[in-house]
């Protein structure tokens, strides 16, 4: 009896502290998801805003295998080339603005000529009313000329409408040569720039495919600048043959209405001299 009253005391103490963390266990449980929430916003709530983005810095780099490394690298042929093409451009573009203007200056001396020439009393007031230097004027005076001179012992063996038939067609003969001065130079430079540009190219490769072969590198930025160098000599001559191509197409075009005008009025001259209006 003595022994369960010894081990009573402890047995009650053990029942009542078991029973107590029951009690306790649903409290803990709910502690730690109650403050979860909280520990989470606290990192949120405590994280810095993120830094501004570095502004974008262009770094303009020089072309190493441009035209002025082309030029400063190029042997004599090279340059000369170069040379070769930029004078094949300059007259090419010099000879279309000068055509232009003379073409334009010709058209409207055919419009002074429809408005006064063809009013006037006589060839010769017509012929003065015109401009000094104008294609009609000359025209007319060589025809004038012609009617006035037909003498001498050969030239008499000729009718005086063959000799001015003849008189009249030499002077629009002139006046069509000096249209067509410039546009062989243009043909010429449409047909052979691609090919001087060509030949650069040919060159330009051949020098870097030796120097390649010397240094025994053969890496693609060691064979892609010189070559890349020398096809600027193939766009360069086809730079230079394109305009002067269609420059010569359109002035001939332009030429030929021109002349049109010309013929039209040398032949109305002719039947005016014929019948003795001078």
């Amino acid at each position: 009896m003595s022994l369960m009253r010894t081990l009573r005391a402890p047995l009650t103490a053990a029942l009542l502290a078991l029973f107590a963390f029951g009690a306790a266990l649903p409290a803990l449980a709910q502690a730690p998801a109650a403050s979860e929430p909280a520990a989470a916003a606290a990192p949120a709530a405590e994280t810095p805003p993120p830094p501004p983005l570095p502004e974008t810095v262009t770094e303009v780099v020089d072309n190493p295998y441009g035209l002025q490394a082309l030029w400063a690298q190029g042997d004599m042929v090279a340059k000369a080339t170069l040379i070769i093409l930029l004078i094949m451009s300059m007259g090419s573009w010099y000879i279309i603005f000068v055509k232009v203007f003379e073409q334009r200056k010709l058209l409207k001396s055919a419009e002074a000529a429809a408005k006064t020439f063809w009013g006037a009393g006589s060839v010769k007031e017509g012929a003065k009313a015109l401009d000094e230097g104008s294609a009609f004027r000359f025209i007319a005076e060589q025809g004038l000329k012609a009617s006035e001179h037909h003498e001498g012992t050969l030239v008499e063996n000729i009718d005086l409408h063959t000799w001015i038939s003849m008189s009249i067609q030499r002077a629009v003969d002139n006046v069509n040569m000096r249209m067509q001065d410039g546009l062989a130079f243009l043909a010429t430079v449409g047909s052979t720039a691609p090919f001087v540009g060509l030949f650069g190219t040919v060159w330009g490769i051949y020098h870097a495919l030796v120097a390649i072969g010397v240094s025994g590198q053969a890496s693609i930025d060691k064979v892609a600048g010189p070559v890349g160098e020398a096809l600027i000599m193939t766009a360069i001559g086809l730079a230079v043959a394109v305009p002067a191509v269609m420059g010569y197409n359109w002035l001939v075009r332009r030429n030929k209405v021109s002349m049109e005008k010309v013929r039209s009025f040398s032949g109305d001259l002719h039947n005016v001299l014929l019948a003795g209006r001078t």
